[in-house]
């Protein structure tokens, strides 16, 4: 359960803080309260009624507190009780917190009426408790029941804060010069009794400019694991390994906060004494199922709330639907291109079986681990609280793993028939504590393994390596490439606080842009509905380009790095071995590709004005092999515009797409069958041809469905209808004859 906590904001609102001081084009009330409504705002967006907020106004024209009957307590208004702040109480402190017509009022007697508030609202209840007072300290103070006040603090464990507007700091910088006399002595008084409190005296200005720095949202700790960390069987062997533990997350993506859907309420829905109103909306989701959504009023805005319709196809009902209960419908899988009917009496057969538990099944060494195995979050695991055998023992597995050097690797079950996980467990010592740090590793089918050529050398068709070419970097571009990523180096640019070479991004001070520029302008938006959102954060958008002092430096070894590359425009020979963050290089693109008709359309040429074809004394291809089809029918098709040889090169297309799909053991080869269907549906289609290709996939499908193709291939005909490469109709090309409904049918 989260810790109840009470804040009261004591404002100063007298008539000296409407004026602007110092060059600043904000008031002293609007520059003290951008700090107010941020910490407000902050409150509000939690949602939680055990975050609870008093507001009251120092200096104002009215008198309104429980106190107003005693001398000295004129001028002090309680704008907001200690309640739970929502959005309406929010626009109601808006409209209320002006400057005032006086300079009349006691911040003293202030923070007396907001320990009264406090100590009538807790009684002896355990809250978190803090006082804030912002003031210019202009005002007259009575600072004779300043130690009974302290006492009273300090016994109700109450924390108090004091920011003044330009009050002095030596430690932040700041100091007023020619300080007004009655300004100078209420400072030192307030300093002295926040001293004295053990509370937090500051300037304003502080605390405006640490505004913004996002503030990172405390997470309360939730296990998801605890249970056994065992090694061997305990229930066949005493000497098996078995250790009371528990598991925490670490690490874990912090998710932006996501929009709502809200309806807008009519002038309709406020009419008469209920404030209670509907609103449907009936739509259809991505899996044909209706949504109809029903509202419920929320003052301005009406929250959706969602419920679901199953429709089936019936002829016999009205529209051709049918409307069916949720208990009605039964669970399939796919296989093939039927559904397999799983009924409920046999799902068990579906799930796996297992128990909770965490148990250690062997260990790798440190150096044979490779970092891309890592599949999750991390989380940490650490012995059962306040059990001291288990802490003894997890303590020497972790020492035992530390001093080899070596990782274990274990099989999580959190819940009982839940999916079993294999995890990495590595040692973690500090100084103050000890644990297992894990991360998910992958099953078999959860790797990719691809292939792809080697950086640092050709190797041709043929086998021979070459180590020069014109494809690879020339030791010139390899060395001046390494001198400007040594210019771009950001692991030294910052400096520590005794001016030593320090890490330029810091962890502490990476944060989210997404995340908290959302949380920056729903806060701003709530307090200011009217006014611009301001600009992002400058900390958030710090690493958005490189550092001006690097790129600076590194101007020269970006000069040499263009000339040895030899940047053009069209083309780079640029080798990247590198990943830079934000690299200003840039290359000017490519010619725009060119589009029309194939047939009529000039072949490209190279940049160079050479023809490679005649360079090597090339001929144009005849032949089209099995073993590299497509590319080779592309080339035919490129160097020439006769009709015959299109319907040559498309027939030994077709009798190559044929023979795939006869001698294909099982359906192995039909994926190669689909993209040579899918080639030589675009490139007749591009050329205008397009009954060529009509007439081919007619005879194919007669084939198919008479098993002419050395059996039934009758799955290679359903792979044609998903991959969607069947007949070329009239609306992909003109001169075709096929409606799309015939191409359907």
């Amino acid at each position: 359960m989260a810790e109840k906590e009470v804040t009261i904001y004591i404002v100063d609102v007298g008539l000296s803080m409407g004026e602007t001081r110092f060059g600043r084009e904000e008031t002293d009330l609007d520059w003290a309260m951008r700090y107010v409504w941020d910490r407000i705002t902050s409150t509000v967006a939690t949602g939680r009624k055990t975050a609870l907020v008093g507001v009251i106004a120092l200096r104002s024209d009215e008198t309104n507190n429980d106190l107003a009957g005693e001398e000295s307590f004129e001028h002090i208004s309680v704008l907001q009780p200690i309640s739970q702040i929502l959005m309406p109480n929010l626009r109601d402190l808006q409209e209320k917190i002006q400057t005032s017509g006086t300079n009349s009022g006691d911040a003293i007697s202030a923070i007396v009426v907001a320990i009264q508030m406090i100590t009538v609202y807790c009684k002896k209840l355990k809250y978190k408790k803090k006082i804030v007072l912002v003031t210019n300290g202009r005002g007259t103070m009575y600072m004779d029941d300043a130690q009974e006040i302290t006492v009273k603090v300090k016994e109700d464990e109450m924390e108090l804060v004091v920011l003044g507007v330009d009050f002095d700091d030596p430690e932040y910088g700041v100091k007023e010069e020619d300080k007004d006399t009655v300004k100078a002595r209420n400072e030192s008084a307030l300093k002295a009794m926040v001293e004295d409190c053990g509370g937090v005296f500051g300037t304003l200005e502080q605390a405006v400019a640490e505004l913004d720095i996002p503030r990172i949202k405390p997470v309360r700790p939730v296990p998801s694991f605890k249970g056994r960390l065992t090694l061997g069987d305990t229930t066949a062997y005493e000497t098996a390994l078995a250790i009371d533990v528990e598991r925490y997350p670490r690490t874990m993506v912090a998710r932006a906060p996501s929009a709502s859907q809200f309806v807008v309420k009519t002038d309709a829905a406020t009419e008469g004494d209920s404030m209670q109103s509907s609103h449907t909306i009936i739509a259809a989701d991505n899996k044909g199922a209706l949504v109809t959504d029903t509202a419920t009023d929320r003052r301005d805005l009406i929250a959706v709330r969602n419920t679901r319709i199953y429709q089936v196809d019936d002829e016999n009902a009205a529209g051709g639907k049918r409307e069916v209960q949720r208990e009605e419908l039964a669970k399939g899988y796919e296989y093939g291109r039927t559904a397999v009917h799983i009924s409920e009496s046999d799902e068990n057969v579906t799930k796996l079986e297992t128990q909770a538990g965490l148990d250690i099944v062997g260990f790798v060494q440190k150096d044979m681990y490779e970092r891309y195995m890592n599949m999750s979050v991390s989380c940490i695991i650490i012995a059962q609280k306040s059990n001291t055998k288990a802490s003894i023992a997890l303590s020497s597995f972790i020492h035992a793993l530390y001093e080899l050097e070596s990782y274990a690797v274990a099989r999580l079950v959190t819940k009982d028939d839940k999916a079993p996980v294999l995890l990495l467990l590595a040692p973690q010592i500090d100084a103050d504590y000890e644990c297992l740090v894990d991360v998910q590793l992958p099953f078999a089918e959860d790797c990719r393994n691809y292939r792809f050529p080697p950086l640092d050398k050709v190797v041709t068709v043929s086998g021979k390596v070459l180590n020069e070419h014109r494809n690879l970097p020339t030791d010139q571009l390899l060395k001046t490439m390494s001198d400007y990523v040594d210019q771009m180096d950001l692991s030294t640019l910052a400096k520590d606080d005794e001016g030593k070479p320090a890490e330029y991004v810091q962890m502490e001070e990476t944060y989210s842009p997404l995340l908290h520029r959302i949380d920056q302008a729903v806060r701003w938006r709530a307090a200011q509905p009217t006014k611009p959102i301001p600009p992002p954060y400058e900390i958030l958008t710090k690493f958005a380009q490189p550092p001006q002092e690097l790129m600076k430096l590194a101007k020269k070894d970006l000069e040499r790095l263009t000339i040895a590359a030899d940047v053009k425009k069209g083309y780079s020979q640029l080798k990247f071995f590198f990943l830079l963050r934000a690299s200003p290089l840039t290359v000017s693109p490519v010619p725009p590709k060119q589009k029309g008709r194939k047939r009529n359309r000039d072949q490209p040429k190279p940049l160079s004005g050479l023809n490679v074809e005649e360079l090597l004394g090339r001929q144009k291809r005849t032949k089209i092999s099995a073993e590299n089809a497509i590319p080779e029918f592309k080339q035919m098709l490129d160097t020439t515009e006769d009709l015959d040889a299109i319907q040559d090169a498309s027939k030994q297309m077709s009798q190559i797409i044929l023979s795939q799909v006869k001698y294909s053991l099982g359906d192995s080869g039909y994926s190669r069958a689909i993209e040579g269907l899918r080639v030589l549906r675009e490139e007749l289609t591009a050329l205008e041809e397009p009954g060529i290709y009509n007439d081919f996939i007619k005879d194919l499908k007669q084939k198919l469905l008479a098993g002419d193709l050395n059996g039934d291939r009758r799955e290679m005909w359903w792979e044609i209808r998903r991959n969607q490469v069947g007949l070329i109709t009239k609306r992909l090309s003109s001169l075709s004859e096929v409606t799309d409904e015939e191409a359907k049918q």
